[in-house]
């Protein structure tokens, strides 16, 4: 679907735990200022009238008759349905709330309602790091090409989400790639989401700097300080970094060792990439010890570092030989080596999310 030339608008919004952005994209591109309005209210009345007022806003602003309303929103939920259950994050939300049945009948338009790391992963398949990858590939002379994407945020949470073949995989229970759920391999009675995070970072650097976790510096800061830009504690930031690639690292793995795909990470603290791509590239590429004392590769793929100059060249690099059929004098064109890239997002969250919500709306209204 071309939706770059489509000139349908769309209403959308980035719900998150402190503010809900909303705004009105066409093309895939954001059209309007944008409404932004807390995520605070007293009842869930309030709040849900609050989320009706911001996309009648925003569709005044855009100017235009649009044509359905395509966001993200926390889960656990039932997205298919549009029925938002328990949220930790926004605590009014409780028992089921049809959201999106409530926001049809006012707006009388279709609505359609997907988990943020599900939105991005989708945009950066359409319009990001997939069709990037494989335009260097095509460049490159290289037969091979990408059809599946996963895609992570690191941020206040650690989202995943599934895309194949241009699909969004959601799941039987709107519950596809909870990759947050994975267990933490440093901290085996916890979830990955405990270090793969905004406050497993600030915990860290806390615990090796010896402050309490309330006079801990933002990411920013804290990344800062282990590239030298800053003053602190560089020791500190770069093992808070360290924690962060080697969690990520293993449960990427995992995960990837299912998908068999291109991985592009995104997120709140996907800038800080020079500080834990590296590492968290090699703990992927790790090998088992067996019970043996034999080594075996940690997946059967290999990833590379897309980011790294050399570990971008030898992605591009051609494995492929020519083997003869038995039996006959012909060749058959065969590459032994399996290989996926690891790279950060190309749009940015915000962008991908925009791009997802948009081309998920137009593909579901044809």
């Amino acid at each position: 679907m071309d939706y770059i030339n489509d000139k349908r608008t769309i209403l959308s919004l980035d719900a998150g735990g402190t503010n809900f952005d909303f705004f009105a994209v066409r093309g895939g591109d954001m059209i309007s200022k944008g409404v932004r309005l807390p995520a605070a209210a007293d009842t869930l009345e309030d709040i849900l009238k609050m989320i009706i007022r911001g996309f009648e806003e925003v569709r005044e602003q855009a100017g235009d008759k649009a044509v359905a309303i395509s966001f993200c929103f926390p889960g656990p939920a039932d997205f298919g349905n549009g029925i938002i259950g328990d949220l930790e994050n926004l605590p009014l939300f409780r028992g089921g709330v049809p959201l999106k049945a409530m926001l049809e009948k006012h707006f009388g338009i279709p609505v359609y309602i997907n988990n943020d790391g599900d939105l991005f992963t989708y945009g950066e398949a359409i319009a990001g790091l997939l069709p990037e990858v494989n335009k260097a590939l095509e460049s490159a002379g290289i037969l091979q090409k990408f059809n599946n994407l996963l895609g992570v945020t690191f941020g206040t949470g650690f989202g995943g989400g599934i895309v194949r073949k241009g699909e969004l995989f959601v799941g039987d229970n709107s519950a596809g790639a909870e990759i947050n759920r994975m267990r933490n391999k440093l901290y085996p009675q916890t979830s990955a989401e405990d270090s793969v995070t905004i406050r497993g970072i600030r915990r860290v650097f806390a615990r090796e700097a010896g402050i309490k976790i309330d006079d801990a510096p933002e990411p920013e800061a804290i990344y800062n300080i282990g590239i030298g830009r800053e003053e602190g504690d560089a020791a500190a930031a770069h093992t808070a970094f360290n924690e962060l690639a080697e969690v990520a690292g293993n449960t990427l793995a995992d995960a990837v060792s299912l998908t068999d795909s291109l991985l592009v990470i995104g997120g709140g603290l996907a800038g800080a990439w020079p500080l834990f791509l590296p590492q968290l590239v090699q703990e992927m590429n790790r090998s088992y010890t067996e019970i043996s004392g034999d080594e075996l590769p940690r997946m059967e793929i290999t990833a590379y570092n897309l980011k790294d100059e050399k570990g971008f060249r030898d992605f591009l690099k051609d494995s492929s030989v020519q083997i003869q059929v038995p039996f006959s004098d012909e060749e058959v064109n065969y590459n032994p080596v399996k290989k996926i890239g690891v790279g950060i997002s190309k749009l940015g969250a915000s962008r991908a999310v925009a791009v997802g919500a948009y081309t998920f709306a137009l593909n579901e209204l044809s």
